[in-house]
């Protein structure tokens, strides 16, 4: 009987010990991937609106801001999306190669994929 309270002991000592562990890697990985959808609110959807279809008075002030539609995400790849979040396009959509790392650009094209109707 003794030997199973053994066991059982170094089993409760061994899961404890590794529980810390095995937190702190979920959180490391869990920051190390950016949340598209959270920098898709923060920096695009002020112009685009929540879902690809921007204001009224959005579309007003831009006219050339593109509805994400069907029509819209059977021209465009994930590339595509990159390349402009990276470039930028016309006057209005600048660039975010200076305000967004290459993983959280990429997390946001892989989110406006996701916005696809």
């Amino acid at each position: 009987m003794f030997r199973a309270h053994r066991r059982v002991l170094v089993f409760l000592v061994a899961t404890a010990t590794a529980a810390p562990s095995i937190a702190a890697h979920a959180a490391a990985s869990s920051a190390q991937t950016p949340d598209g959808k959270a920098l898709f609110e923060t920096h695009c959807q002020k112009c685009h609106g929540p879902r690809g279809h921007p204001s009224a008075g959005m579309k007003k002030l831009l006219p050339e801001l593109p509805t994400w539609d069907a029509a819209f995400f059977r021209k465009r790849t994930e590339e595509d999306v990159l390349r402009v979040l990276q470039s930028g396009k016309g006057k209005n959509m600048k660039s975010f190669a200076d305000r967004l790392t290459p993983e959280e650009r990429s997390a946001v094209a892989k989110y406006i994929r996701t916005l696809n109707p």
